[in-house]
């Protein structure tokens, strides 16, 4: 089993991760950078319920989508978000069809970005069984 589900954000520059942080929504909510995308894979790896915000870059748009696309396959509990700067906008749909819940190019408008992940964040800290369930459910006798 995964470690709890985590807040990624990818991006190269920081930007996104900060005014990420300035969202009252995350208030006491961990954000976990990486600055790739191979680097991000390895953390959904690790905690495979996550909601990541990936940035969407000229030199990262096609492995981008690709992964994008093979998301709900590799990762099924993974939620993803994509961010971009305004001259990529018109990448909005492509993203939306190869997987993203949510797009925005504005570092001023992300609160219903936060709010989805927060509801994410919270539906899967809900549905996660303590470690006592786990380990009953795991004996081979019917107990408790």
């Amino acid at each position: 089993m995964g470690v709890p589900a985590r807040l990624i954000v990818c991006e190269r520059t920081g930007r996104w991760a900060v005014a990420l942080r300035g969202e009252s929504a995350f208030a006491g909510v961990r954000v976990w950078e990486t600055r790739s995308l191979a680097e991000c894979w390895k953390l959904l790896a690790e905690s495979p319920c996550s909601f990541l915000v990936a940035e969407l870059t000229s030199a990262n748009a096609d492995d981008l989508l690709r992964r994008l696309a093979r998301l709900e396959r590799e990762f099924p509990g993974v939620r993803a978000a994509v961010v971009a700067r305004r001259s990529l906008a018109d990448h909005q749909w492509l993203v939306r069809e190869a997987g993203a819940i949510h797009f925005t190019c504005s570092p001023r408008q992300l609160t219903p970005l936060a709010e989805a992940a927060c509801r994410h964040l919270c539906q899967v800290e809900v549905s996660e069984p303590a470690l006592s369930e786990r380990m009953w459910a795991s004996l081979p006798w019917e107990g408790r």
